[in-house]
């Protein structure tokens, strides 16, 4: 599944970082690493941008964006 595809309140775990040159980049320097434990706090009204707690700090991201990062959630039990 991919980081957009997580309801508020759900935590995941990131699998890999997608995108091309620049924006791959950008992304691993906000944080979004491999093994790097996510959770979505917020989406806007009309579904973009989303709001992730990441490594400490609030992130926003567009849709498009969070599309390109595969997660996989934390199961609670």
């Amino acid at each position: 599944m991919t980081l957009n595809e997580l309801r508020i309140g759900e935590s995941a775990v990131i699998r890999t970082v997608g995108g091309d040159g620049a924006l791959r980049c950008r992304l691993l320097d906000m944080g979004l690493t491999p093994r790097a434990g996510v959770t979505l706090q917020k989406v806007a009204p009309m579904g973009d941008p989303i709001e992730i707690h990441v490594r400490g700090y609030e992130l926003t991201l567009r849709v498009d964006d969070a599309k390109k990062i595969e997660v996989e959630k934390i199961q609670k039990g």
